[in-house]
Order: C-alpha cells, then structure tokens, then sequence
C-alpha cells in the first residue's frame, strides 16, 4: 500500500508525490525481474494534502506499467457521499475508473532519455521542497502556532473518529495523525498540507522554467501535481486566514509564522501560474471556477463566525454551548469546500 497521508505531513506535498511515485517504479521493476505481477493499493484521502484529487489524472498519472490492467484504491469520507450517494453517479465514477485504468495500462513510455531528465528535475524540485517544508513545521513555535489559529483542540473532541488527533502527548509533527492535521489547515483555509514548498522549489531551480512547462505539457505525473495544487490554490483564502492568525497571542510568532506562509503562497501562485501559462487559478477548470465562485460568498461568513467563536470559547474556558456552535461550524466549512480532509 502507498500512504499518501503521512508521507505528505512530514515530507510535504511535492516530496510526498515524488518518493511515491519513486516507490512504485522501484517495485515495478523489482516484480518484473521476479516475473511477479504488481497491483499497487493507493491509499488516498478526500483532500489533495492526503492524496485526493480527480481520480482519472490520478491513475493516468502513475508510472508506466505500474497499473497493467489492476489498480486498488481508496475512497474515504466525504468523497464516498459525493461519488456514490446514487447508482448514476456512482455508475460513472466506476466507469470513470475503469477507463483511466485501460488508457494507463495502454499508454506507452516516454523516451528513455526523457524520462531520466524529468526525473532528474524532479529530484532537485523534491529536495529543496522538502528543506522548505521541514524548515517551517520544525521551526520553533510553528506547533504552538498551529494548535491556535486552527480549531485543531475544538475539531478533536468531535465524534468522527476512532483515534486521537496525536499519537502521542509532544510537540512534534511527526506525532500528530495526518487526518486532523490536514482537516485542521482547511478550516482555516489555508491548505497548507496541499501547496507548501513547491514555490521556493521552483525559484530555485529558475534557469530550468522552459523545460518545467515540457514536462507540464507532456508528462501526466507532472501535470497532476499542478493540476491539484491549482485546485488548493483557489479554495485557499489569505484574508480569511489572516483572521484565525489573530488568535495567536504572540504577536512576533504571529507576524514570523504568517508572513512565511503568505510569502510562500504568493510564492507559489507566481510559479504554478508561469509553468502553465494561465493567468487566473482554475483556468483549465471552468466547471469548478465556477462551482467555488457559488458556493464561497455563503461559506466565508461561516469562517468568521468560527474565528469569533473559538475566540469566545478559549477566553471563556469551556462554555458547551459555544463548543457545540464551533462544530456546527466546523461541518458546515467541510461541506462547503468538499475535499477538506
């Protein structure tokens, strides 16, 4: 089975990708010196930060011959609901699926040559990636950070899972459970888990941006990545994360923690969008530009009610009333962005 839910929280989204993908070239090769057929189980999540996203670009995006006419995946929470609630849709989905599953099994593989200049791209992306990410979640107070300006503390005591939010009682990243870290980032809609990383990773690799649009255009991986990055790019919201930011009651953690991410997101919009020549996010996706535009001037108030009530709630120290307000907030959020976790 491929995790991509704790690969990604302690790696970020660009490694976590990349080494997957790595993964499953790496036992491909071993079965077939084996004569051993391989099917891969893809353990996803609802949301891009756990590895969600279109299911068809998602098999297409695999790495040849890894698919070969069998494909195992999961399909968790919310995305059950909105894909199988009904036989049409779940029909659809299923044969959705099934065709993605015959194009990939078909597709023939790039150039040899090709294909080791991606990969050597990609290396240096996911490495500087990587330094980028763990710089921020290990820096010091990044978790206390965390822990107050998302309802991660008011989300845990929510009766919708089996297993606390932490494995253990510490401070780490590595100890938190990926599904209330991700769940925790969507709610103040910052989606960090989905994004961070990959626009210090681009910048430093500049010199490169030709050959990063080729490989956009050509490389089914590489266009799935973007093509999910875009899509948290547009639910991310910085004026709204801007106000559960405020509850951080250190002000100089605040102004460190924030400008940071603000910085990387900007950061990143101004790459994704000169790799792919698209001038506004979702460009290549009308149907979910225009579902967002829709659907989020009834969402944010929610977000705003949600920061007021968890202000109310930490100062008051415990009032029930405002914890049962926080989570009708909370699944309201969920509702409206879909893929939150």
């Amino acid at each position: 089975m491929l995790g991509y839910s704790d690969s990604n929280k302690d790696g970020g989204y660009v490694t976590s990708n990349w080494s997957l993908y790595k993964a499953a070239e790496r036992l491909r090769d071993v079965c077939k010196a084996g004569g051993v057929r391989l099917r891969l189980f893809h353990g996803r999540g609802g949301t891009i930060g756990r590895g969600g996203g279109p299911s068809y670009e998602a098999v297409l995006a695999q790495p040849p011959e890894t698919v070969d006419g069998a494909l195992r995946l999961t399909e968790q929470g919310e995305v059950i609901a909105s894909k199988y609630a009904d036989p049409e849709s779940g029909r659809r989905n299923l044969e959705t699926l099934a065709a993605a599953t015959l194009e990939a099994s078909l597709a023939r593989r790039a150039p040899r040559e090709r294909e080791k200049r991606h990969a050597e791209i990609m290396e240096a992306l996911s490495a500087t990636a990587f330094a980028a990410y763990r710089e921020l979640v290990k820096a010091p107070g990044f978790i206390d950070y965390w822990r107050a300006s998302t309802p991660i503390a008011e989300l845990s005591q929510l009766n919708i899972g089996s297993r606390p939010a932490s494995r253990r009682a510490t401070q780490t990243i590595e100890d938190i459970r990926a599904i209330p870290w991700v769940f925790s980032w969507s709610q103040s809609r910052l989606m960090l888990p989905g994004w961070y990383g990959f626009g210090t990773a681009v910048e430093s690799c500049k010199g490169n941006i030709d050959e990063l649009r080729e490989m956009y255009r050509s490389w089914p991986f590489f266009r799935s990545v973007l093509s999910n990055l875009d899509m948290v790019l547009a639910k991310t919201d910085l004026a709204i994360a801007s106000r559960y930011a405020e509850l951080v009651a250190d002000a100089k953690l605040r102004a460190e923690v924030y400008g940071r991410i603000e910085a990387e997101w900007q950061r990143t919009r101004r790459w994704l969008t000169a790799i792919t020549g698209h001038a506004q996010l979702l460009a290549d996706n009308p149907t979910l530009a225009r579902s967002i535009r829709n659907r989020f001037p009834y969402l944010d108030p929610l977000n705003h009610l949600q920061v007021e009530l968890l202000r109310r709630h930490r100062a008051d120290g415990g009032d029930e009333r405002l914890l049962r307000a926080i989570h009708l907030t909370i699944n309201g959020v969920a509702a409206g962005l879909r893929n939150s976790g």
